[in-house]
């Protein structure tokens, strides 16, 4: 509803095509654009009536105004990539869609374009190409590892590198190794699976394979890097949360000249068994001051999966958000209970005092 603070403003677009790209199937797009901006939003014809807020319909105007220049170069977003831009138009007063979504991080086999969907997915990419080692760490979903894959493939592509290591611990939900059937190596397959998947969908089987059997491409348990010094190669830690904080240690270490290493991960999908550390999440500690290093964070407003990944999302971290605060309130009582004054006739618990003189002999 527009109050008395409102204003209202139109947008015509003279491309019809992106209108109806903007609008989606029933409008739906401009229906999940008006619930994100909380303002009016319709259409008549190839004009858009915006009304509301003065700051989300000036926000608005410049988010259709710059999707109608998208189009116009050729550049399409897909409908959950909406939200997105008109967050980082959001954060950034100055930017400008073309320099998130106009850059290709790598042209598949099957010509399709590999781009950043998002400004952290953007800074992300910036970050891998300026750093030596880059952390990224964020939900389920939001392209950390993909993204990563696809600019280690350009890389060996181009020769700036001769291999590409990609590693994982080899640690899942409640199952060890030891019970799965067959040798090491099929025991350890299912867990380096998505990687193997990740390369299928950007480059020829046949080459995989090929690369693979050259030693281009090496997909291995991160348990097999250690003594290792790993030069002249682009290296992913993948579930990186996984790692022990000696796991992690060992793998940081291994790293040589002319190379670059991304380290991904969810700190809030740890695997580990009860009371190991997690090698990311300490490694997030100690390393954030580090020159040279840089670190990439994702949020749920980041997921490119389906819709219902990013609302899982959110439930899960107001979920944790509440059992945290509880954590916060049940402390201070549980304390008092251990410290308080004792109950009338029981022993008292607190401590004696201390002293330095010897006890007396009785």
């Amino acid at each position: 509803m527009v109050t008395s603070a409102a204003v209202t403003a139109e947008v015509e677009l003279t491309d019809t095509r992106a209108l109806m790209s903007l609008a989606g199937p029933g409008n739906a797009h401009l229906k999940t654009i008006r619930e994100h901006l909380g303002i009016e939003l319709g259409s008549r014809g190839n004009v858009l009536h915006l009304g509301g807020d003065p700051d989300k319909v000036a926000l608005a105007q410049r988010f259709f105004t710059q999707m109608e220049e998208l189009a116009a170069e050729g550049i399409k977003l897909e409908g959950p990539d909406h939200v997105r831009a008109i967050h980082a138009l959001e954060q950034d007063g100055t930017l400008h869609l073309r320099d998130v979504y106009g850059d290709v991080v790598l042209i598949t086999a099957r010509g399709h374009s590999i781009k950043a969907r998002g400004l952290a997915q953007k800074h992300y990419v910036h970050a891998m190409h300026a750093h030596d080692l880059t952390f990224a760490i964020g939900p389920a979903g939001t392209g950390k590892t993909y993204l990563a894959m696809a600019v280690g493939v350009k890389a060996l592509m181009a020769k700036k590198v001769r291999r590409i290591i990609l590693t994982r611990p080899a640690v899942e939900a409640g199952e060890r190794l030891g019970f799965l059937p067959g040798d090491l190596a099929e025991k350890v397959n299912p867990y380096l699976r998505p990687l193997y998947d990740a390369l299928d969908d950007m480059m020829d089987a046949d080459r995989v394979d090929g690369l693979i059997k050259r030693g281009q491409i090496e997909v291995a348990p991160l348990a097999f890097m250690r003594g290792r010094t790993l030069n002249d190669c682009f290296v992913i830690l993948d579930e990186a949360q996984n790692s022990t904080d000696e796991q992690m240690r060992m793998f940081l270490t291994r790293l040589g000249y002319e190379s670059r290493t991304v380290v991904t991960g969810d700190v809030t999908q740890v695997d580990l068994p009860s009371g190991a550390r997690s090698g990311l999440k300490e490694a997030a500690r100690l390393l954030r001051p580090v020159d040279g290093i840089a670190f990439s964070e994702f949020t749920d407003i980041d997921v490119v999966r389906h819709p219902l990944v990013q609302r899982i999302v959110v439930a899960y971290e107001r979920r944790d958000a509440v059992r945290a605060e509880g954590s916060k309130r049940a402390a201070p009582a549980r304390l008092s209970d251990e410290t308080g004054p004792s109950a009338p006739g029981e022993p008292s618990h607190q401590p004696e005092p201390c002293s330095d003189e010897p006890p007396k002999k009785e």
